[in-house]
């Protein structure tokens, strides 16, 4: 996963050697969710039909072949592929690798597990590509040779790894399955939808453009402290997720909006008054806002999801939290052409404050029920 953000500070060189704007910025983002989407449409079930780990290399090599598409550093169509590619293997990931992670860790952290293993990867590729980039040679180059390294050592941990599904006989044919959610599912999946995809709403604009108001408007040029800031958000939701034991997904789910809300709130005052400081807690506040949400929004679904359409359930709602993270980013985009990106930020945060008061709102009136139906389940 850490590949996926991997980019992430890197784009204003790539605008300056390819002299490309901030609408074409969020594009390249969007292609890497849209990528995402359509694996997790055509083939979110494949590994409960083929096994996990066929179809987890099928994802370490389409992972490999994105680094490889931006070692050749050939302009914008390589770009595009290589951001493609890469959402294809986010989609394979995450909703194979989720799944085995749910089968294989100790009960008691299960949910954790997996949930941190997706935040924890998606922070460490911002990080380790700013420092990079920073500090060593070829900052275009070396993040993604030592991606294809780390690559190959995940090949070689995934190879023993104890295969947790077995492939029903004869085989069913592979087809795709689109948005389907079984019936005892749909009641959790609305709200759990809503709440992933502000969420990831957030992650979008931190991972797309938030380098972009850094240079711009903060005037910070820094790459390592543009991928630390993003790797911020993510540490953030990983402590967001380890407190949801404590209150209870029923709880939790309304409280990560309210995280949400006071993040946003404060990422739209930093641009307003171009402070770091802001950014940084606003950062830290919606992304443990974003924790709580996200991994509550896990349990309700996979607590409901049948054993056998567990892949295929969690894959539909990465698709939710994927339109999230992609669809509002291109928005920013397209406004800055127009308002500049600092007053699409404040657009953008304004609206993030409005979805993610409503859903909470409806989902702390809720909650009781929730709360039932998740013992009952239990």
């Amino acid at each position: 996963m850490a590949g996926t953000t991997l980019p992430t500070p890197l784009y204003g060189l790539y605008r300056q050697e390819l002299g490309f704007g901030e609408l074409m910025v969020t594009v390249v983002f969007a292609v890497y969710a849209v990528g995402v989407i359509v694996v997790l449409l055509v083939a979110g079930d494949f590994s409960d039909k083929l096994g996990r780990r066929p179809v987890l290399f099928v994802a370490l090599a389409l992972s490999a072949a994105s680094a490889g598409c931006f070692l050749l550093e050939g302009g914008l169509p390589l770009l595009f592929a290589g951001r493609l590619l890469s959402g294809f293997a986010a989609g394979l990931f995450s909703g194979a690798a989720t799944a085995t992670v749910l089968e294989l860790a100790p009960s008691g952290s299960r949910g954790f597990a997996a949930t941190a293993a997706n935040m924890g990867g998606l922070g460490c590729g911002p990080l380790l590509a700013g420092l990079l980039a920073q500090y060593a040679p070829r900052p275009l180059a070396l993040p993604f040779a030592a991606h294809l390294a780390l690559l190959a050592v995940a090949s070689v941990l995934t190879w023993a790894l104890p295969e947790t599904v077995r492939p029903p006989s004869p085989r069913p044919a592979l087809r795709p399955r689109g948005m389907e959610v079984p019936r005892q599912v749909r009641p959790v999946f609305l709200p759990a939808g809503l709440a992933c995809f502000t969420g990831f709403a957030v992650f979008g604009l931190f991972t797309a453009v938030s380098p972009g108001f850094m240079s711009g408007t903060l005037h910070i040029a820094n790459l390592a402290a543009s991928g630390a800031v993003v790797f911020s958000v993510f540490c953030a939701s990983l402590l967001g997720q380890s407190l949801t034991g404590r209150f209870g997904a029923a709880v939790a789910l309304p409280l990560g909006c309210l995280g949400l809300v006071l993040g946003m709130a404060q990422v739209g005052l930093s641009l307003l008054v171009s402070s770091l400081a802001l950014l940084v807690t606003g950062a830290l506040t919606g992304g443990i806002g974003q924790g709580l949400a996200f991994r509550s929004a896990m349990a309700v679904v996979s607590a409901r999801a049948p054993e056998e359409h567990r892949g295929g359930t969690i894959s539909a709602l990465f698709v939710v939290a994927y339109l999230g993270i992609s669809l509002p980013v291109v928005g920013v985009g397209a406004l800055s052409t127009g308002l500049g990106l600092r007053n699409a930020g404040l657009v953008f945060s304004g609206c993030v404050v409005l979805l993610a008061s409503g859903v909470g709102a409806q989902l702390w009136r809720t909650r009781k029920a929730e709360a039932a139906a998740l013992a009952t389940t239990g």
